[in-house]
């Protein structure tokens, strides 16, 4: 049971344990990192009473270092015809010199609990890795260390990576994902995104392409018959440019869809609230539901299979890593429960079998696996965290001078 000290093995139960087949009614037995069986128990067990076993969250897009609040958008009525128009805003704006007085690593510090505190596990931060190397080892959860990248399929794209080419070509060589944000525009160069990398031949089972918002049905067929990714941003794309993606022919196409964030400089407060809104925007433009399942295969399964991880994490199986996450029953049905899930319904987060963040209550397992922590009040509740982000939070209020609130760092000081 124990290795230097250190409890090696736990179990926990719960309403039902969400696997890929079926939702099981056993317990979910954790041994070191990994998921050791679906069903028996260990001398260290954990019980929760009416909530749902699930894994562990994935982000499939965000920012890292652009997580800052208020949002920077299009002047009142107006809307975005390109990100490039945005680009320019952001830069000008008076968010980004606040956000300069904040050092680099306590944004990525923040940014990882925006993550955390909404059940992630993992996260995608689309940045170089010349600006994230430093911080992500660092961090209190997972980021996405191996891919290759490019940040958009214009004239206007920043300088990431090494080019188009090139950066396809790694991803090809060392079976990595290639990132890109791909027609979030609507201008005649924007739209010619899918067309571009195609002509490039680096359009393939590699590719994550965000936001896409600009596709043409062409664009849609070309997309599923490479095998790519659409990382789906609505909350973003409907603040910059008052639409999104044609959500609803690409998943009928069968193209797998993974939601993100984006940062906060546009998109939404955390994953829980992407799902919320993806389900809203998707009623009001269809006029039907979109189903409680494929939200959360967005969040899950999508998402590792995008980032060529879905042989270590992404769902609950015997043998995968321990990224999990109990959170309270809010309905009968456990996927109906999770686009009704809120922060402070979060009872427990595992990354690889250590807790992140937990209630006061279940004290004995940090201590159990040997994982530093502070305490902490989430929304009025008595919590159990990964570090210290109450001191982060106080280091950010110093910086710039003043009582900042971060609407997604809903800690109570």
């Amino acid at each position: 049971m124990h290795s230097n000290g250190t409890v090696k093995t736990f179990s926990l139960a719960a309403q039902a344990v969400v696997t890929p087949k079926r939702f099981a009614n056993k317990p979910l037995r954790i041994n070191q990192k990994k998921i050791d069986s679906i069903g028996g128990t260990a001398p260290l067990h954990l019980s929760f009473k009416d909530a749902f076993v699930f894994p562990a969250l994935i982000n499939l897009h965000d920012h890292l270092r652009g997580n800052y609040l208020p949002k920077v958008g299009p002047p009142d009525g107006t809307f975005y015809l390109r990100c490039h128009d945005w680009e320019k805003d952001l830069r000008a704006s008076a968010v980004v010199a606040e956000r300069a007085k904040v050092s680099e690593e306590d944004i990525y510090f923040v940014s990882a609990y925006k993550n955390l505190f909404s059940g992630v596990a993992t996260v995608n931060d689309h940045f170089p890795h010349k600006i994230n190397d430093a911080y992500i080892p660092k961090l209190p959860i997972r980021v996405i260390r191996e891919y290759t990248l490019h940040h958009e399929a214009t004239s206007y794209a920043l300088p990431w990576g090494e080019g188009i080419e090139i950066e396809h070509q790694r991803a090809r060589d060392k079976n990595l994902p290639f990132i890109i944000h791909l027609e979030e525009g609507f201008d005649a160069e924007y739209q010619r995104g899918v067309d571009l990398l195609e002509e490039l031949d680096c359009l393939d089972d590699h590719n994550i392409q965000i936001h896409c918002v600009g596709f043409s049905d062409e664009d849609i067929r070309k997309t599923k018959k490479a095998g790519a990714t659409v990382g789906w941003c609505p909350a973003s794309n409907v603040y910059m440019y008052n639409l999104t993606c044609k959500i609803k022919k690409m998943l009928e196409a069968g193209i797998n869809v993974a939601l993100g964030t984006d940062s906060t400089a546009t998109g939404s407060l955390n994953l829980l609230e992407e799902i919320r809104f993806a389900r809203s925007i998707y009623r009001k433009m269809y006029g039907e539901e979109l189903d409680a399942r494929l939200l959360f295969d967005m969040v899950t399964i999508n998402p590792a299979k995008a980032f060529r991880i879905s042989r270590t994490t992404g769902s609950l199986e015997e043998g995968k890593l321990a990224d999990v996450l109990v959170v309270k029953q809010k309905d009968d049905d456990p996927f109906e429960s999770l686009v009704k899930t809120d922060i402070e319904d979060i009872e427990l987060l595992l990354l690889e079998g250590k807790p992140l963040l937990a209630g006061k209550e279940h004290e004995e397992l940090f201590f159990a696996r040997k994982q530093p922590y502070s305490e902490i009040s989430l929304k009025g509740r008595p919590m159990l965290v990964k570090g210290d982000p109450v001191s982060l939070l106080s280091r950010i209020r110093e910086a710039v001078g003043y009582k900042k609130v971060l609407d997604f760092m809903p800690i109570d000081l």
